[in-house]
């Protein structure tokens, strides 16, 4: 009864509007007259409705009369330089069946596989497009449709596997382009817009913060310094942009991360390539066609317990232990020793070898690198001037046994995942190396049964000549042993 009692007094009290309160709270004494701006509570856990019913419908001040927030001012100028990218592939296929038993369907047959992604206008005049190599990797022909929905078929200016950045060309008029911003002043908490096609919907914006910026350590993927958000990104928003809210670009959406797959969609871990990054990149491939990246020229290991058990480091030791430094490098020319451990470069602390490796692929020739070392339990700082590394080498230039074949660096996606080597990208039928075994595509991560992780490394292996010459192969998921000849 006492629960019907109370109920019929809040319909009275709602009723009743001012003065209601005073019958419900039930005051022993006078309480001192109150200006209705706020709501209270009565002390039977009733609501005071003291408020006017003009005062609870009422705006914030000063907002009266104005426009309602929105991003979509900003958006007009962004959307129409956002562009969705498909890229087309003949892919050859046989039909087991038709050709088991004889009939003409097992003759190889081709059938067009089609990928979808996004890309970013960034120069209107002669039709740049930013957009990433995965997007277009493999590709047999581009095309761009544009917001307005005019499409045209792309040109392929230059691509960095190692970035995952890509420049296209289109042959199109009244173009918009955005404006790249300094990617270096983005903070944590910066509210941040990406745009791009996700799973072939067609243009979709989504909002969200700056979560983290200078993330690396990321699996499967190159030279990372990415920008780390929570705005969505699902598959086909890759290449797309991420802008400010001046719609300003500061990243190229290139990744998400979902335990359960990239198609499961977004569970806010997206990441962009920052702006600073893809325009140099850029730059490289409008004036050399491809990306020329400086070496230090050492060897550096991670410090794993078993390492810092030997060396008597402390369990928690991090930095990237120097195991070599080649003859003539900007390394020993700065003075930097083996068994070294490099804690940071540019004042950027270096956890592991891979992110000493990391900072050296993303900056550029002829830069200089202040690095800070641990040299017998103190601490050294040294200048090195980065200088640039061949991707590719004579194989006969090295040891006659390898005449007739190119080697090149293994692509930094795969050094990723914890592999080693250079690659044997050409190999000349024929040849001396044909003969010995060697064949295209072989992942080389041996010499003389001694680790070679990049191209430096190996001909480091082979200054000396050794008589004998025997290459751990890696073909497809198969391993083995080549002797050289």
């Amino acid at each position: 009864m006492r629960l019907l009692t109370a109920a019929t007094a809040l319909l009275i009290a709602g009723l009743a509007g001012a003065g209601a309160h005073h019958w419900l709270s039930q005051p022993a004494v006078p309480r001192p007259a109150e200006t209705p701006t706020r709501a209270r509570v009565a002390l039977d856990g009733a609501a005071d409705l003291a408020l006017p019913r003009a005062a609870q419908a009422a705006l914030p001040a000063g907002m009266s009369g104005a426009p309602v927030p929105s991003l979509a001012p900003m958006l007009q100028n962004v959307t129409p330089a956002v562009v969705n990218v498909y890229s087309r592939q003949v892919v050859r296929m046989r039909n087991p069946l038709a050709e088991f038993f004889g009939m003409p369907g097992g003759m190889p047959q081709e059938r067009m596989q089609q990928s979808l992604g996004s890309g970013v206008i960034v120069d209107a005049e002669r039709g740049l497009v930013l957009t990433n190599y995965h997007v277009i990797e493999n590709a047999d022909g581009v095309s761009v449709t544009l917001a307005d929905g005019r499409t045209f078929e792309a040109e392929l200016v230059g691509a960095d596997p190692d970035t995952d950045v890509a420049v296209i060309r289109i042959p199109a008029e009244d173009l918009s382009a955005l404006n790249l911003a300094d990617s270096t002043q983005l903070r944590v908490g910066d509210f941040v817009v990406a745009v791009g096609n996700p799973f072939g919907l067609g243009q979709t914006v989504t909002s969200g913060i700056v979560s983290a910026v200078g993330r690396s350590g990321l699996q499967g993927l190159g030279y990372q310094n990415f920008i780390q958000t929570d705005a969505s990104i699902n598959p086909g928003n890759s290449g797309g942009a991420l802008v400010n809210l001046r719609g300003e670009l500061v990243g190229i959406n290139t990744a998400s991360f979902n335990p359960r797959g990239s198609n499961a969609g977004n569970i806010g871990l997206g990441f962009a390539i920052p702006a600073n990054l893809a325009r140099e990149v850029m730059r490289q491939l409008m004036a050399y066609g491809e990306v020329r990246r400086g070496s230090l020229g050492l060897d550096g290991e991670e410090i794993t317990p078993y390492v810092a058990r030997q060396l008597e480091l402390p369990a928690n030791q991090r930095g990237a232990l120097v195991a070599r430094v080649y003859r003539g490098s900007p390394a020993e020319s700065a003075g930097v020793r083996p068994g070294d451990i490099v804690v940071a470069a540019n004042g950027e602390r270096i956890d592991s070898a891979q992110a000493l490796r990391n900072l050296e692929g993303l900056l550029p020739v002829d830069q200089q690198v202040r690095l800070d070392l641990l040299r017998d339990g103190q601490k050294v700082s040294v200048s090195a001037t980065l200088k640039a590394q061949a991707k590719e080498v004579d194989g006969g230039d090295i040891d006659p046994r390898l005449a007739g074949a190119t080697l090149t660096e293994l692509p930094e996606r795969f050094r990723q995942q914890g592999l080693i080597g250079v690659i044997a990208s050409k190999v000349e039928p024929g040849s001396r190396a044909a003969r010995n075994g060697l064949r295209a595509g072989d992942r080389i991560g041996q010499v003389n049964r001694r680790n070679v992780t990049d191209l430096p490394a190996f001909r480091s292996v082979l200054a000396s000549e050794p008589r004998d010459l025997v290459l751990s192969v890696a073909r497809g998921r198969r391993f083995g042993y080549l002797v050289m000849e």
